[in-house]
């Protein structure tokens, strides 16, 4: 009786040859689940077209398990609205036996009745459940959402028929995949008369029907991406019109108001738009969405308990290395009380031969006082020097300051004597650092006694470095004063031979005379340009030729 219900609801022709077969040396008593799923699988489901009524199908299903599984206590729901909801709840529950569906698909289906119901969603009401649920279970079976659901602890407040109202608006959305329906006006092909109908938009077709009951269908408007809906103006007494575009046959519509023509132009585009880009029905989609994401969060979860076992393992890893490491602790801190002893037995010895080197030690500190005090004397002496080395750097600078417009070869000596005097002055700071040093080094304490004799030592041997680089600069000064004596001679020889030029010069007849700079007065010009001589040395050349003139005469 089963295998033939099932065959006419799912539209397969049964074969009872078959059944006797397959069941031919099954004696051993009833068939249990397991043993029946092969010859479904076979025999049934594997010819199935889907050329069936889901509703039916699953009313038949309904029927099957509903009396043993449903409960016998009243609820606010009719066997009705609980079938609607088992419908859901196989929509909307994981792909794993047995079925369960997870807190945020159950938080889906209640906001989507409570939204239907026109009530508010109660967020906090259903975390504290939430939360109940997670500490016991994953989710729900579809009995217990029955339950839930016809307790009425979500929708209190409501009576029966908006409960059932809300949950059969549900129930076409998420099933039969009604996107919108509602009573308009449809105007007639033939008879061009308006009649009232009751309009039912899936996601490929707009069926209409005499009354909400869906008893008598009257037709349908079949719809593809090359559909189109447009607003029409209002004619003929009639409001609130639009048109459906197919590419047979075109129909004018009026909707009761312009919020609800509105919204019919707005769902009808949006599943024109659906089905040009071939994508599923909203609420599918959203569907398929949430469970991606749940999957997405699922392996986050488990990669996270993965890495939390590993780091379990290394603490516990860490923890067996921290015992080694307190007992090998133990053991070096009863081997450092051993040594300890010893320590004080050999630092006992040790003080008494320190407080003999302590006397040498002083002793000896003695001295190197006595030289400290000779070598200030020295740098005294140094320091007096240097002060006499800068005077006459004054001097010679006031000396090189007369000679700044002085030829390039005087101006080449200058810089290389300033150099020379800069370094020397590097020299004289150096030397008084090393001074407060030395000043410094016998205020240290006695252990450091013997490491700062050695570094004055070392100061020392530079500080006669320093001072033989002194006298080197000072023979470089000299010899540059020197060479500024001979450059100054030959300037002087080269003046007076400029000077005996022009002498010759101006006594010699001709254009030819020496190039100097001209006096202030005017120029005289000549075909060629400015003359090379004035007004005024014009006449006396004049004067002087007459002269010559007369006495050859």
């Amino acid at each position: 009786v089963l295998s033939h219900n099932l065959c006419t609801v799912l539209n397969v022709p049964h074969d009872p040859v078959a059944l006797e077969e397959h069941f031919r040396d099954d004696d051993e008593g009833p068939v249990s689940n397991q043993g029946y799923m092969p010859y479904l699988n076979k025999f049934i489901l594997e010819k199935v077209q889907g050329n069936f009524d889901k509703v039916e199908f699953n009313r038949m299903c309904w029927t099957l398990c509903a009396k043993k599984n449903l409960s016998k206590s009243p609820l606010l729901i009719s066997d009705e609205d609980a079938f609607k909801v088992w419908v859901i709840f196989n929509f909307l529950s994981e792909d794993k036996y047995p079925l369960i569906i997870v807190p945020e698909e159950i938080e889906y289906l209640l906001k989507k009745i409570t939204e239907a119901m026109g009530a508010g969603w109660q967020q906090e009401q259903f975390d504290h459940y939430k939360i109940a649920l997670n500490t016991s279970r994953e989710g729900l079976s579809a009995w217990e959402l029955i339950d839930l659901i016809g307790s009425g602890q979500f929708s209190k407040g409501m009576d029966r028929q908006t409960v059932s109202m809300a949950i059969s608006e549900v129930f076409n959305e998420l099933i039969l995949d009604v996107l919108k329906q509602g009573y308009m006006l449809k105007k007639g092909h033939k008879r061009k008369n308006w009649m009232e109908r009751w309009f039912v938009l899936k996601p490929n077709i707009i069926s209409y029907y005499v009354s909400e009951d869906l008893k008598e269908k009257k037709g349908d408007i079949i719809l593809d991406g090359n559909c189109c809906v447009e607003a029409l103006p209002d004619k003929d007494g009639k409001k609130c019109l639009f048109l459906i575009k197919c590419l047979d046959k075109t129909f004018e519509i009026s909707a009761s108001d312009k919020k609800k023509k509105q919204e019919w132009i707005q769902a009808i585009q949006s599943t024109v738009s659906l089905l040009r880009a071939g994508s599923a029905p909203p609420h599918k989609e959203a569907r398929q969405k949430r469970k991606e994401l749940r999957q997405k969060l699922q392996a986050e979860q488990e990669e996270l308990e993965r890495q939390m076992r590993e780091l379990q393992a290394a603490n516990e890893n860490k923890q067996k290395e921290l015992e080694t490491v307190r007992k090998q602790l133990e053991a070096a801190a009863a081997r450092a009380a051993e040594e300890e002893k010893k320590r004080l037995q050999t630092q006992v010895e040790l003080q008494d031969r320190f407080s003999l080197e302590l006397e040498r030690e002083k002793m000896v500190r003695q001295k190197m006082e006595e030289q400290v005090a000779q070598k200030s004397s020295e740098l005294e002496q140094y320091l007096q020097r240097v002060r006499e080395l800068e005077e006459m750097y004054k001097q010679l600078q006031e000396a090189l300051e007369d000679e700044k417009q002085a030829r390039q070869d005087e101006e080449t000596v200058r810089k290389l004597q300033a150099r020379l005097l800069e370094e020397e002055t590097a020299k004289r700071a150096e030397l008084e650092k090393w001074h407060l040093q030395q000043q410094q080094t016998i205020q240290m304490t006695e252990a450091e006694k013997q490491e700062l004799e050695n570094q004055r030592m070392m100061k020392e041997q530079a500080l006669q470095v320093a001072m033989e680089q002194l006298k080197q600069l000072e023979l470089e000064r000299k010899e540059a004063l020197e060479q500024y004596e001979e450059v100054k001679k030959k300037l002087e020889t080269a003046a007076n031979n400029t000077k005996s030029w022009k002498d010759k010069v101006a006594h010699h007849e001709g254009l030819i005379r020496l190039i100097e700079p001209g006096s202030k007065n005017p120029h005289l010009i000549t075909n060629w340009g400015p003359a090379a001589f004035t007004e005024a040395e014009l006449e006396q050349r004049q004067r002087s030729w007459k002269g010559k003139k007369a006495t050859s005469e």
